[in-house]
């Protein structure tokens, strides 16, 4: 069963365009990746989702029901963790739960019983007195998930929960999102980071400038450049290299420069290591290291894009 369905969903904001009739479908209990750099248009999407923004053209559905033919009951099934925290810092954890909680009608031991479940899954049960302006970044994050989810939703949308956070911090958030997916959540989760979307979602949709340019596993992602292989070398003195030179050895498709570490990425079918390598020592690079690397979702972004992630 389809959890949430998108088709031909379009956003502008006056010039500028930031979705391009976007086609998703996530299916119920999957965790269901929207990758892509800052400014891609994943928050926009989120935000339609959410109701915060409306769309311009397009259908949306969540649970099998359009957000204009129910969109009260939507919300009572969705929970959203905004990229932005969404907690009052002079209240204590248990207030702020308590508040969120509040907002989809619970009362009395009812409610009491959703906050302490709620504080208890993202570890905050012994801070619960405490107020929000004490807690570390990571801390503020985890009590904004606990906000979001403190109604049991069925369908929770996270976007980019662990920016800017310790790594404990965010080793708990990401093994709290796998446990809300054993109990059967489905998870919309937007990052920019690659290794997340690799260790969390089921299935991944690459964004990039407003449009999905490619969806999948990660396995059905890599494989759509199974053509390639990628050499890493790592120099000494990378103003040594030229790029135009290493384009011109036969196979080279694309270059990547990033600190002292050049990728190559060239047709399987052509053997031209001994080439690459004459090259940059005939150019005195000093090689340092030098590696076939596996091809993951990095590879498959650069491959797409002819950019980096985080370029």
């Amino acid at each position: 069963m389809n959890c949430v369905e998108l088709k031909g969903v379009y956003k502008s904001f006056k010039d500028k365009v930031a979705l391009k009739h976007i086609d998703i479908t996530v299916e119920q209990g999957e965790i269901f990746g929207l990758l892509g750099p800052n400014g891609a248009g994943k928050t926009t999407l989120i935000n339609i989702l959410g109701m915060v923004k409306r769309k311009d053209a397009g259908t949306v559905k969540v649970l099998g029901k359009t957000l204009e033919q129910a969109p009260m009951i939507i919300k009572r099934k969705m929970g959203v963790v905004p990229q932005e925290l969404a907690i009052f810092e002079e209240l204590t954890a248990y207030e702020n739960v308590r508040f969120f909680g509040s907002l989809y009608g619970f009362k009395g031991e009812v409610l009491k019983e959703k906050v302490y479940n709620a504080l208890k899954f993202v570890g905050l049960e012994e801070r619960a007195k405490d107020k929000a302006k004490h807690f570390s970044g990571g801390m503020k994050r985890r009590l904004n998930i606990a906000c979001g989810i403190v109604h049991e939703p069925e369908l929770v949308i996270m976007d980019e929960p662990t920016v800017g956070i310790d790594p404990q911090s965010r080793n708990y958030i990401l093994e709290a999102i796998k446990t809300l997916r054993r109990k059967g959540t489905t998870i919309i989760y937007t990052t920019h980071y690659m290794e997340e979307a690799e260790a969390l979602c089921d299935r991944i949709a690459i964004i990039d400038r407003g449009d999905v340019i490619a969806i999948g596993t990660k396995e059905t992602l890599a494989g759509m450049i199974e053509e390639c292989a990628v050499l890493q070398v790592a120099v000494r003195d990378m103003s040594k290299i030229s790029e135009e030179q290493l384009l011109r050895i036969k196979g080279v498709e694309r270059i990547h420069f990033e600190g002292n570490t050049v990728s190559i990425c060239s047709r399987r079918e052509v053997t031209n290591l001994d080439q690459i390598i004459a090259l940059l020592i005939q150019e005195g690079a000093e090689i340092t290291d030098i590696y076939m690397k596996e091809l993951n979702l990095e590879d498959v972004f650069l491959n797409l894009t002819g950019r980096a992630l985080r370029d």
